[in-house]
């Protein structure tokens, strides 16, 4: 995390201690009490399914309820002695913002440590505005959803209109507490303000995550060329916004963030899958890729620009300057309707990046395949099963599903930039 965050340290103490380094026992005691979820975890299993002894797991976990991450979740009856003490993770001890800046549209959602959803905002946005509305615009909406869903009231949080705040701190919406989708940013004059000192009045705010399209630098939080976009190349988005919030910041590319956020839930994993791909189809075309568990960013942070794999030698121009793209084709499918025919070049490029990886699952996301998500999820799975049919492979093709997460996904992935590396689940 240290070397991915910019700028200032979180003005609250909170915040501050729930960033320091942790050691990897903790990370791995911490990411088995968020798995157990409300039911929670003995410090017996813990021990048993970490290997570290008992009074490792007991020394761990006292720090964890002092620092107000972990507390009990009642009793289990045991095979002999007394009951044990069931432990559980604290989900409202710390929020991240995860924010998707897409080319023409900003979503923020705002998530506990468990990664629930407890307030989200969309808003018109146009990358091609210039680096001080962009960096202007995600701070806005950094600043509304944290005001809106971190009110300070004296020394305590107020849970958003419509929710309630259990007795670990944790946010519950009920009812319209989650803000409708379609909210937009309000003009300057009538917007939401943060809390007085700014996203540093949230003392569970551990910092901002943003992701959006590439190529960028992970590492120093620096775009490169954003396709279609060249005047953000060398544009330090990272440090830019850790100077107008002062919080830290994390900047990676949209489809690796909703990769990370895929793996820290166990999507792979579900099927058993120790790889996958998410193919992100929306204003543009792109992949991330999980690898051993872990997204694959590559030696300069490049890996995953699969729309950018040249299929049709002097085909249609490409925004990225080349022709013949994968994505020029398949948007220029999407843009005369023909669905089909988008599914069945997103499903070529699918073939070619499982026979170059050998990948267990293909989950495909993004606007344009949430608005026909059948046609998609079908179509790609057909091109994959044909492939898989020539060469003779035993049990069809590789899955294709939809993945989890809707038009959020990516903005959900951003906030788990923050909070996965608290869980020994990131590199960020």
């Amino acid at each position: 995390m240290r070397g991915a965050v910019g700028g200032g340290v979180p003005g609250a103490a909170g915040a501050a201690h729930l960033l320091a380094p942790r050691s990897h026992n903790t990370a791995l005691v911490l990411d088995l009490l968020r798995t157990a979820g409300a039911e929670g975890i003995s410090r017996l299993e813990l021990a048993e399914r970490t290997g570290l002894t008992p009074q490792a797991v007991s020394k761990i976990t006292a720090r964890l309820r002092a620092d107000g991450l972990a507390a009990e979740a009642g009793r289990r009856a045991s095979t002999g002695g007394k009951p044990r003490t069931v432990l559980r993770l604290v989900p409202g001890a710390g929020h991240a913002l995860g924010v998707h800046l897409d080319r023409d549209e900003l979503r923020a959602v705002l998530v506990e440590l468990d990664g629930t959803v407890v307030a989200q905002r969309r808003a018109p946005l146009d990358l091609g505005a210039g680096a001080d509305a962009v960096v202007e615009g995600v701070a806005r909406a950094a600043e509304e959803l944290a005001a809106d869903a971190l009110r300070p009231s004296g020394d305590a949080l107020r849970a958003p209109d419509g929710a309630t705040r259990s007795s670990d701190g944790a946010l519950r919406p009920s009812g319209d507490a989650l803000r409708p989708s379609d909210d937009a940013l309000r003009a300057p004059g009538d917007a939401l303000r943060a809390p007085a000192g700014g996203l540093r009045a949230a003392p569970t705010l551990l910092g901002l995550g943003v992701a959006l399209p590439g190529p960028l630098d992970h590492v120093r939080g620096v775009l490169h060329r954003v396709t279609g976009f060249p005047e953000w190349d060398g544009f330090p988005l990272r440090d830019a916004l850790a100077r107008r919030l002062d919080v830290p910041v994390v900047v990676d590319k949209d489809t690796n963030a909703a990769a990370l956020g895929l793996a820290v839930a166990g999507e792979g994993a579900r099927g058993g899958a120790g790889s996958f791909a998410y193919l992100h189809l929306g204003t543009g075309l792109g992949a991330g890729l999980v690898i051993g568990g872990g997204v694959h960013r590559g030696a300069r942070t490049g890996a995953g620009e699969f729309g950018h794999q040249v299929i049709q030698l002097d085909g249609p121009p490409c925004t990225c300057g080349a022709r013949g793209c994968l994505e020029a084709l398949c948007l220029g499918a999407v843009a005369r309707g023909d669905l089909d025919e988008a599914a069945r070049v997103l499903g070529a490029g699918a073939a070619n990046l499982a026979g170059l990886l050998d990948i267990d699952l293909v989950l495909l996301g993004g606007r344009t395949v949430a608005a026909a998500p059948e046609a998609f999820v079908q179509g790609v799975g057909a091109v994959l099963d044909a492939r898989a049919r020539r060469e003779g492979g035993q049990g069809g093709g590789v899955p294709v599903r939809l993945a989890p997460g809707g038009t959020r996904g990516v903005a959900e992935g951003a906030a788990q930039l923050l909070l996965a590396p608290l869980f020994g689940r990131g590199d960020a």
